[in-house]
This record gives C-alpha cells, sequence and structure tokens, in this order.
C-alpha cells in the first residue's frame, strides 16, 4: 500500500511529468492512498494563495480512485517517532507518520524524508 504526499498527489491529479513513470506505474499496482492531512495542507495553501484555486481536492483523488487516508490519534501520536524531523514541515512528519501506523510506503520528492526513512518511501522522481 502506497500513501502519497501531497507534492505527489498533485502531480497525479494534475497528470504533471514530474511524476515518473515509474511512480505511475506503482500507483496503479497498488492500493494507493491519500491522506486528509493533505486535504488540510492544499487548503491551507490555497487560502494563503501559494496554490492556485481549484476544486476539491478530495473529490479529484476519489474520482481518481484513490483512498482516503483519515488522521487518528495514534497517527497524531506517531510523528514522536522521528525527532530528526521536528523542525521539519508538520505535514510530511505527520504523512510519514502515517505511513509507518498504517504499514505503508510514502511516495515523495521530499529529499529530507526520503534520507530520513529511506525504508517507509519511494522517490517520486526516479
Amino acid at each position: 500500500m502506497i500513501l502519497l504526499d501531497t507534492n505527489a498527489l498533485l502531480w497525479l491529479l494534475e497528470d504533471a511529468p514530474l511524476l515518473t513513470e515509474r511512480a505511475r506505474r506503482l500507483i496503479a499496482a497498488t492500493t494507493t492512498h491519500y491522506s486528509a492531512v493533505s486535504v488540510v495542507e492544499t487548503s491551507i495553501k490555497m487560502t494563503l494563495g501559494k496554490l492556485p484555486p481549484r476544486g476539491s481536492v478530495a473529490l479529484a483523488a476519489a474520482t481518481a480512485g484513490l483512498r482516503e487516508l483519515p488522521l487518528s490519534a495514534e497517527h497524531a501520536e506517531a510523528i514522536t517517532s522521528f525527532p530528526d524531523l521536528a523542525r521539519h514541515d508538520p505535514f510530511d512528519r505527520i504523512l510519514l507518520a502515517q505511513t509507518r501506523t498504517e504499514g505503508m510506503r510514502l511516495l515523495t520528492s521530499d529529499r529530507r524524508l526520503l534520507a530520513a526513512a529511506p525504508e517507509l518511501t519511494i522517490d517520486a522522481r526516479e
């Protein structure tokens, strides 16, 4: 099972060339999830003008056949599993915590996450 980092989710939904063919094949071949955390992150960034306005990310993800992964208290507490990332983006940390808790792999292009948890991550650009 795969969880998409927010960047990988947006690349998939926009059919962006940054998401490699290998990553697309992997998404197609396994159960792939998006997190409610990514919906929060994109909503905040759209409100701040850091992302262009778009329709519902959750609806687009569901239409693409992705499964939603809600945020749980167990996920929230699991961010303590990554003390080296304490000052890193909180959205990325919770996505990584969800990945570990649910026994998934995180498809991401974030070099810091790839380096900090290679056993939990897959590079979306390779």
